[in-house]
């Protein structure tokens, strides 16, 4: 087992391009319970400094590996208790560097259902397959004759020969080498196309750009390939796997010519050379095209699965690390038609103060009474901030806040509109009835779009990623991929920004490192009954919370106004005694030295190197004493929608319009510009230089300036452009290209979910995003199908 455990260490090293040691010191921390977050900051002289994605990369690949390794091992079992393990085959075994490579191997030996060679075999067949792939000279029913046995159930010359063939497809289909060079050359050559069942075009519409398509495996992008496994699974598209580009000529394919010259096997005109092109092109299309038609669905399936599970996770650590408005009393706004606006204010500290409902739009247009009831809960409670729902109703009830300001400058209020997607999700869930007692379902909602604007992380944890909804046919991939990787995008947010723990849910602290749910219950049960924790060393007592849990926690915690100024820092417990040898040697108190940027310089981080504490460790304690418990967020900023702009009809071409970015797909960015349907901007319209990555561009959350090239009012689509000197043609495609226009700043949750879906409830809207996929949603609310 240790030459196998320092093989995997081995390899991992090479592909990260680090030390073996720095890995092995990893896999180390990694079994003994250490997190990703936990060794990304406190360990970095044990594994010479990887940081948190090096971290993530090892953990996955140690996770493949050890599959690999355990799968080998079951392999190399089964072969042996058949009693066919050689020497030979044993290291081609323990060669194998891949799941698919392995099973390559294992194909000949697997146990299987009886086949037609297997029967073949059984009927004495083999030598008679061995003496025509040897001999072609020999002429086949000649051949064959001698093997005719009606007892073996070989009737006829024919039959020997159909038995013989059958040998001969699966030896073809079943050499390990051959099926691995095959499978690379149909990735590199093959394409996948699509074409629409027949009368399936107006009920599949949704799906036209696929109704008679194909492209190369290597060339189609992720969210492609999603797209058109998704319409044949809803029986619109019959999708094929084409080995090469369709050609006229005559002949062998070169696949069946590789396979042939495999096994020598050539036409010279001799007896048997038909009877054997023959059987190679059975074995390719009968059996060989058929195995690696699968496994190419599979390895286009896991690849645009990996890359829509990359772009969840890059959109939803942008939405949960987006600027918080922090600690301000803050008016959240549930929109709504006939069942009126929900009203919530929260505290500061997000402590619900107040609930109403409102009914300002139709049918009821109570507008007046409305303005009247906000204003006097505004002044009542000190409202700064108004927090917008984006969902059905969201633009009135935004010229709603825009007046209620305009009419009553004296509450300097601030609006902002923030994603509510999932915020139905939380209200009906176990721990909104714990959290919210009593309060109704609906109005739970108004108190999570109020809190997601003070601070995103910390309620967007309350929420199943997935319902977050910023990713690309996010239920169309594998649930255990998508899961392990969102919830591990929380865990470096949530550690990246540290956690109150006088004031964070038990949601919230169970993304802490070393912080299970249970043991987040009692840390909240123990603050309840005892009081705020007044520092670090106190967490201790918190039961079930031991050493190992304590050191895995600590530094992650933070305590505001406690005993001892460093726990509101990201300085560990158990790096305290450099502290105090820094202060000792600056002569400092550590009042004093905190936030003392001239005196911190002029220390100098290698004197106070030892056996534990390495020169990383040093270097962070004064960067961390420089600002203590910095927020690694950006400034809270709102995006400004322009007046007058309300609905698609207001849309012209050539407008310049700010908005915010929603979602973005490896095709574009959606931009939210105010008018209850996204905008898309193409990647091709990001910038006038080429972008391989839209989100080197444009993140969710980012306000950016866009212009609008085209408004398609029936199909409910706009395009959009961030390079804002381009010149609209008639056709509403850019006439010129010019320079792009960004800003970099972001603001507050403005994840995608669907919106502005027709009047329908919220919770309708959140059952489709959770159901059907979020790019599908962005897809929807960008006017791109149904």
């Amino acid at each position: 087992m240790t030459g196998v455990v320092q093989s995997i260490e081995r390899r991992i090293a090479e592909e990260l391009g680090v030390r073996e040691g720095q890995v092995k010191a990893a896999v180390e921390l990694l079994d003994g319970g250490s997190t990703v977050p936990f060794i990304a900051r406190y360990r970095k002289e044990v594994t010479g400094t990887l940081d948190d994605a090096q971290l993530r990369t090892l953990e996955d690949r140690l996770r493949y590996l050890r599959e690999l390794d355990e799968r080998r091992a079951a392999i190399l079992e089964s072969i042996d208790s058949q009693g066919k393990l050689t020497e030979e085959l044993a290291d081609q075994i323990r060669a194998a560097d891949t799941k698919a490579r392995l099973e390559d191997i294992y194909l000949p030996y697997k146990p299987k259902r009886r086949t037609k060679a297997q029967i073949a075999r059984e009927a004495g067949l083999e030598p008679l397959a061995d003496g025509l792939l040897s001999d072609p000279t020999k002429d086949p029913q000649a051949a064959a004759a001698v093997f005719v046995d009606a007892e073996k159930g070989v009737a006829d010359a024919q039959a020997a020969l159909d038995g013989a063939r059958a040998i001969l497809v699966e030896r073809f289909g079943e050499d390990a080498d051959l099926i691995g060079e095959l499978r690379e050359k149909m990735w590199a050559q093959g394409r996948l196309s699509s074409k629409v069942r027949a009368g399936k075009e107006t009920e599949g519409a949704k799906f036209s750009d696929y109704f008679d398509f194909a492209e190369p495996f290597t060339k189609m992008p992720s969210h492609r390939v999603l797209a058109m496994f998704r319409g044949e699974k809803e029986e619109v598209l019959d999708l094929t796997i084409e080995p090469e580009e369709p050609t006229d000529e005559p002949g062998p394919s070169s696949y069946e010519q590789r396979i042939a010259q495999q096994f020598g096997i050539r036409n010279e005109g001799r007896p048997a050379d038909k009877w054997l092109g023959d059987t190679v092109r059975w074995a390719w299309r009968t059996k060989i095209l058929l195995h690696l038609g699968i496994d190419l669905r599979l390895r286009l399936r896991q690849a645009a699965e990996d890359d829509a599970v990359r772009v969840f996770a890059a959109n939803l650590r942008d939405l949960l690390l987006a600027a918080p408005a922090g600690t301000r009393a803050t008016m959240g706004l549930d929109p709504g038609f006939r069942t009126g606006v929900k009203v919530a204010v929260v505290d500061a500290t997000g402590k619900v103060v107040a609930t109403d409902t409102i009914y300002p739009h139709q049918p009821a247009n109570r507008w007046d009474e409305s303005i009247a009831k906000l204003a006097k809960l505004a002044a009542e409670h000190q409202v700064d901030l108004i927090s917008i729902g984006n969902g059905t109703a969201s633009r009135e009830t935004d010229k709603l806040a825009i007046e209620l300001i305009k009419k009553h400058p004296e509450l300097k209020l601030t609006k902002a509109i923030v994603s509510e997607a999932g915020a139905s999700v939380y209200s009906a869930s176990a721990f909104a009835s714990q959290e919210l007692p009593g309060m109704d379902v609906s109005l739970r909602g108004a108190v999570s779009i109020a809190r997601r604007l003070q601070d995103p992380l910390a309620e967007l944890v309350k929420i199943d990623p997935k319902s977050i909804g910023v990713g690309q046919y996010q239920h169309d991939i594998s649930e255990v991929s998508l899961s392990r990787s969102l919830d591990a995008v929380v865990e470096d947010c949530v550690n990246a920004v540290g956690v109150d723990v006088n004031t964070a849910s038990a949601p919230l602290l169970t993304r802490v490192s070393g912080i299970t749910a249970s043991l987040a219950e009692n840390i909240v049960s123990h603050r309840d009954s005892n009081g705020p924790f007044a520092s670090r060393e106190v967490l201790k007592q918190v039961p079930r919370l031991g050493p190992k849990a304590f050191e895995q926690c600590a530094g992650f915690l933070r305590i505001r106004g406690g005993d001892d100024p460093l726990d509101f820092s990201s300085v560990h417990p158990e790096s305290y005694p450099v502290v105090r040898r820094i202060l000792t040697a600056t002569g400092k108190q550590l009042p004093e030295l905190i936030g003392n940027e001239r005196e911190l310089k002029s220390v100098r981080p290698e004197q106070f190197v030892d056996e534990t504490f390495g020169l990383p460790t040093v270097t962070d304690i004064l960067s961390e004493l420089e600002k203590p418990g910095r927020d690694p967020r950006p400034a809270f900023k709102t995006a400004t929608f322009a007046e007058g702009v309300e609905k698609l009809g207001d849309l012209k071409p050539g407008m310049r319009l700010e908005g915010v970015v929603t979602n973005v797909a490896a095709f574009g960015a959606f931009v939210d510009i105010g008018v209850h349907q996204d905008g898309l901007v193409h990647v091709s319209a990001m910038s006038k230089n080429f972008v391989k990555d839209p989100r080197d561009v444009a993140k969710p959350g980012d306000i950016v300036k866009v212009k609008v090239l085209d408004v398609d009012i029936p199909r409910k689509r706009i395009s959009l452009t961030l390079r804002l000197d381009d010149e609209v043609g008639a056709d509403g495609k850019p006439a010129r290209q010019g320079g792009g226009e960004r800003q970099g700043q972001q603001r507050q949750g403005q994840g995608q979910g669907q919106r502005k879906g027709g009047g329908q409830s919220r919770g309708r809207r959140d059952s489709q995003n959770t159901g059907g996929g979020a790019l599908a949603d962005a897809l929807r609310r960008a006017g791109y199908g149904k």
